[in-house]
């Protein structure tokens, strides 16, 4: 199966220019844990993350409103292209310790695609499992 079947192709993205706090109710308002960053030619720039905005700006005591996306996203970001299998991008998200895997075309974002995309079909339930399995272990070793 190739991850163009499962990805969420309505991806909300933000600009690197964006505020925190901007990114923050995004995340907020649609519910969602990560947000790629994109160029204005929908390049892939970065992703930010709820994680990233706590530990990067609001503990490090700057402020949300005049902190500029780029500065606290995580850079250089992993993902997956349409046409790959998805046997792959669970390995990826497994191998880098990721629940939420960009898809990308030519460096453009053209999706999303997570551990419950991929968990939602039967083909690759032992991927999802496997993925979120590494995911989780590795976590409770930090």
């Amino acid at each position: 199966m190739k991850v163009s079947e499962l990805m969420n192709k309505n991806v909300i993205s933000i600009s690197p220019d964006e505020s925190t706090s901007l990114a923050a109710r995004l995340l907020y308002r649609h519910n969602i844990g990560s947000l790629p960053v994109c160029s204005s030619e929908g390049k892939l720039r970065g992703i930010v993350t709820d994680r990233d905005i706590v530990l990067r700006c609001v503990a490090a005591e700057s402020d949300p409103e005049h902190t500029p996306v780029r500065e606290i996203m995580s850079r250089s970001p992993v993902s997956a292209a349409p046409d790959d299998d998805v046997r792959l991008a669970a390995d990826i998200m497994a191998a880098h310790q990721i629940r939420r895997l960009p898809v990308t075309s030519d460096g453009k974002l053209v999706g999303m695609l997570s551990l419950g995309d991929i968990a939602k079909t039967n083909s690759c339930n032992m991927e999802a499992s496997r993925a979120l399995s590494e995911i989780s272990m590795n976590i409770k070793k930090r």
